[in-house]
């Protein structure tokens, strides 16, 4: 909470010295530029790394090579959950990652991939574009000294690996499991012990038997983990990420340096990588499922003892933080473009999706 006040304070400060030079012309850098990317993904892990990738490609292209990234996966120039602390600093010039690693700066960012009960990909979508999202995104960002924009996105993530059935809400209880964000915390409350693992480290914990447990994404991203060569129990659908969106965060003197026109590359560049890679994801998994089903791995859903009880959980993980007002501008602001958003999209898309299957067959 110092550390948060203290950056306040100077961004403000920042802001009313910039305010008397108002009137000078903007200096932007000029010539041809380097920006170092640090991501929270280890190289070459599915969907994510990808994604870290197409928006480095992306501003290349866009640029005619006048602006370039330099991407340094998790661990190269700094770890997976050191890259906000490294933009912020001044240490790297942006990064790639998912933003709910970094509640302990603000619980606010979780909402920028995702929270408990929150929104789909499309709901997330729909609040950052057009119901006031991105400029939350901005507030946020100008208090430690970003400037982010959304930039990749798992679609709905599965509940999880588990080295045992899931029968109630009682079977969480001393259970070592791996799951960052919001949602790790309501998952403690069942009184699961609650790991925040790197992604490129999880294997590791799970097959030694550091964790019992695990989420990571979704069927084709957790098959190339190999997750399925460790456990057969594996929970489809889940609480915690509902439509997981991953973000671009540039350090904002950096940001501000470049030209209007390579800020609006590194806006389209991550924008184009968001709607890019969420179409990776979904159009991979339901292949890699019947694969994943074809080697053995059973697939089960929670019972609803367990949603009411991670429902609960989850009410309480939020109402801890509606002291911070910040975070309940925020929490305010997305439940209510995600109700309004809900409400058309259930009678729309959701009864189209089920007549069409019913009957298609």
């Amino acid at each position: 909470m110092d550390r948060r006040s203290f950056l306040k304070t100077s961004a403000m400060g920042g802001a009313a010295a910039a305010a008397t030079t108002a009137l000078a012309a903007p200096a932007y850098a000029q010539g041809k530029r380097t920006l170092t990317m640090v991501t929270t993904w280890g190289r070459g892990l599915a969907g994510v790394h990808d994604s870290a990738q197409r928006v480095a490609d992306n501003i290349t292209a866009m640029s005619d090579g006048n602006l370039t990234v330099d991407l340094k996966a998790a661990g190269e120039l700094v770890g997976a959950f050191e890259v906000f602390d490294a933009v912020s600093s001044g240490q790297a010039d942006m990064y790639h990652g998912a933003d709910y690693y970094f509640v302990g700066q603000h619980p606010g960012y979780a909402f920028f991939t995702a929270v408990p009960f929150g929104m789909t990909a499309q709901e997330l979508v729909n609040w950052y574009y057009h119901d006031g999202g991105h400029e939350l995104h901005d507030e946020l960002g100008q208090i430690f000294g970003l400037k982010s924009f959304l930039g990749g996105n798992t679609g709905a993530q599965a509940g999880g690996w588990f080295s045992k059935e899931i029968n109630g809400p009682e079977d969480f209880n001393g259970l070592k499991f791996r799951m960052p964000g919001l949602g790790g915390k309501a998952l403690g409350k069942l009184g699961a012990s609650v790991q925040n693992i790197p992604g490129s480290e999880v294997y590791q914990a799970l097959s030694s038997g550091a964790i019992d447990g695990t989420e990571w994404i979704g069927p084709w991203a957790d098959e190339k983990a190999g997750f399925q060569e460790i456990t057969k129990t594996y929970y489809t659908a889940g609480f915690h990420e509902p439509g997981a969106g991953l973000s671009v965060a540039t350090n904002r003197d950096v940001f501000e340096s470049l030209s209007p026109a390579h800020q609006k590359i590194i806006e389209v560049a991550a924008g184009e990588c968001h709607q890019w890679n969420l179409a990776q994801f979904l159009s991979n998994n339901g292949s890699a499922l019947q694969r994943l089903q074809a080697g053995g791995v059973k697939v089960l859903e929670f019972p609803d003892s367990v949603w009411d009880a991670f429902g609960k959980a989850s009410q309480e993980v939020m109402a801890e933080n509606m002291g911070d007002e910040l975070f309940k501008k925020i929490h305010d602001s997305a439940m209510a473009s995600m109700k309004s958003s809900s409400a058309w999209l259930n009678m729309s898309s959701g009864v189209y999706t089920a007549q069409r299957d019913r009957v298609l067959g």
